[in-house]
């Protein structure tokens, strides 16, 4: 077996693990099941990237997300690590190539979305994968009771029976202790390590403020801190007026949404992170996979509806370890509107079985068929079609994928595909007829392994960058290829794509289980009071709550929090207690004097301070203050 700190400097380049990493992987290669809790930015991947390379074989990696996937295994490529990816939304086709060549070659990675796992293919191939590890990404998603629940994920303990001693590592950066049960629960851990890190970030400076104008703040905050950083937002049309907004006073902005076409996301992000833009507006559709170590700001203008996310969002502040600053801005009646979500979160199942018939009549699917098919759904305009509510809608469709019925996600995209379909001479011939196309065919061919048996994921951007020529002339030449019958090009979707997972029922036959269902209802009731009472506490350090709320009691004051640094304003030494009381005694007539007069002469935190020596002195029986609230010296 190889040494883990060779493996971690030959391949990733670092001298020395990270807190907990190393005790990780130790744990794996024992053979033992384990849990780790590591926040945003702590590490995950190495995590199980290092033990997959200290054993033959490869490492099996769950994950929900497809275009994270594709950003890891492009990662790992680039580091001339043998790494597949294995989805949802692969042909039959493409599904086999990749099994066998994962299967047949070097290959120390394969990424696995969960609804594959169960499919005869995948079964078929299973043994002949050597799998050393199985690693499952964003575990969370296993427990009905956390805050992003994938019933898909509840395959993954099936694979158990198929690769008895096989170990399983599962990560997730925020989980409470019931959901870390769950977890374990669900995987079939044996004796299982639990490694948690602490949620302190001592270097990350929480704040609240409630203000009147957001804009107003959000400008205050960015013109005294100054560095790149994110500003958080609920709708898409938020990002795009915040960000004009903020461009109009001087500062880079640009905005990032889901649906946004692959191009002009990738670029918005590449702008970010080479700091082209110094601040990116978004909705939660960005971050994920993205690791900007220099962010000196999070800023959340509007609340989320969790601390589980708020938590994940903020943590992609300040990961280089020095300070940086997360904020969250409300307004009253945002916290109001907050309350109003469980109803909305979880419509009725009349309300489900209505959004249910009309997406079947929009998608016109007959009662019966559609299993295993996917469907284009532009969201908005069935929405609008059917003069739906947007948010019950959009809940509704959340309950069916819990129920497996049906995938539906605005943040996958089916990207261009192209296949060669001519014979080598055939090329051969066309490349020395025309030279123009001539580089964009070396091009496919040196980059995108497989594309003369099948039909492979391109992204005409990247192609373009190569080639130094602009996307459009890209597509032009892939247009030009097919019509002289060289390749097959399919370019990309935009629009989301809807997977039907089971054929339409009648919609009064349409079933949900409704114990579960209302006890995930409970749960994010109480998510969503953990996150108000985080927003309205005065008293207690922002990073014990949240500590406390993922059940590391052992958080300490962080002393930068803005709770922390009012109660430094407010404490009181000897001498400064001293002098308050001499004035106070001085100002106060042998009549009496109203309190508000009494504190006349103090300011701002001062202010509040000489009500603390008034208390005291009260409580020492030195004055009296009568219902009036009149001081009188005793």
């Amino acid at each position: 077996m190889t040494d883990i700190k060779s493996i971690l400097k030959d391949r990733w380049g670092y001298d020395s693990f990270r807190p907990l990493q190393e005790e990780i992987i130790q744990s794996v290669l024992k053979g033992q099941d384990a849990l780790a809790l590591l926040p945003t930015g702590g590490g995950k991947s190495i995590c199980f990237q290092v033990p997959a390379f200290a054993r033959p074989g490869l490492c099996l990696v769950i994950s929900p997300l497809i275009a994270l996937m594709k950003d890891q295994v492009e990662t790992l490529r680039k580091k001339n690590i043998t790494a597949f990816s294995l989805h949802s939304g692969m042909t039959r086709k493409e599904t086999i190539h990749t099994l066998s060549l994962a299967g047949g070659s070097n290959c120390k990675f394969l990424y696995v979305s969960p609804e594959r796992l169960e499919t005869a293919l995948f079964k078929e191939y299973l043994p002949g994968l050597d799998i050393n590890l199985i690693a499952v990404d964003e575990a969370h998603c296993i427990s009905q009771w956390g805050y992003d629940f994938r019933p898909a994920y509840l395959r993954i303990a099936a694979l158990r029976e198929e690769l008895p001693s096989v170990p399983v590592l599962a990560l997730t950066a925020s989980a409470t202790e019931a959901v870390q049960q769950d977890i374990c629960a669900k995987l079939l851990f044996r004796r299982p390590a639990i490694f948690r890190q602490s949620f302190e970030r001592p270097n990350l400076s929480y704040s609240v403020f409630k203000t009147s104008s957001k804009i107003n703040k959000i400008l205050e905050i960015l013109q005294n801190v100054p560095g790149c950083g994110i500003i958080y937002c609920k709708s898409r049309k938020r990002t795009k007026t915040l960000s004009d907004l903020l461009n109009m006073q001087g500062i880079a902005a640009d905005y990032y949404h889901a649906g946004l076409n692959p191009e002009q996301r990738n670029k918005k992000q590449e702008d970010w992170l080479n700091n082209t833009t110094r601040v990116i507006v978004c909705t939660n559709a960005f971050g994920m996979g993205i690791d900007k170590p220099d962010v000196r700001t999070v800023i959340h203008a509007d609340a989320p509806d969790c601390l589980e996310n708020y938590y994940q969002e903020a943590g992609r502040a300040g990961r280089d370890g020095k300070r940086a600053y997360t904020v969250l801005l409300y307004q009253e009646k945002e916290l109001e509107e907050l309350k109003k979500l469980v109803a909305l979160r979880f419509p009725p199942l009349a309300a489900i079985r209505h959004i249910y018939q009309a997406l079947m009549n929009h998608l016109q699917i007959a009662s019966g068929s559609g299993e295993g098919q996917y469907y284009e759904m532009d969201l908005h305009h069935f929405i609008k079609q059917f003069s739906l509510d947007a948010q019950e809608t959009i809940s509704a469709l959340k309950a069916l994928e819990q129920e497996e019925q049906l995938y539906f996600t605005e943040q996958v995209f089916a990207l261009s595909k192209v296949e060669f379909v001519c014979g080598k001479q055939s090329l051969y011939a066309f490349e020395k007829d025309n030279p123009l196309l001539e580089p964009l065919i070396k091009t496919l061919l040196r980059h995108y392994e497989g594309i003369i048996d099948q039909p492979v994921p391109i992204m005409e951007q990247s192609i373009a960058r190569t080639l130094r020529i602009s996307s459009d002339e890209v597509k032009k030449g892939l247009r030009s290829l097919q019509a002289h019958g060289i390749i097959d090009y399919t370019p990309q979707k935009e629009n989301p794509q809807l997977y039907l997972i089971r054929n339409r029922v009648k919609a009064q036959d349409l079933q949900i289980d409704i114990e579960a269902y209302t006890k995930r209802k409970e749960q994010f009731e109480e998510r969503l009071d953990a996150l108000l009472q985080y927003a309205l506490s005065a008293g207690v350090c922002r990073s014990v709550i949240i500590g406390k709320y993922f059940g590391d009691d052992d958080a300490k004051a962080c002393g930068i929090c803005d709770n922390c640094l009012n109660a430094k304003k407010q404490t009181l030494d000897g001498k400064e207690f001293e002098d308050i009381r001499q004035r106070l005694l001085e100002s106060i007539v042998p009549s009496g004097l109203p309190v508000k007069d009494a504190l006349a002469g103090f300011s701002g935190a001062g202010k509040e301070k000489a009500l603390k020596v008034i208390g005291f002195l009260q409580a020492e029986d030195k004055i009296e203050v009568n219902e009036e609230g009149w001081i009188r010296v005793k």
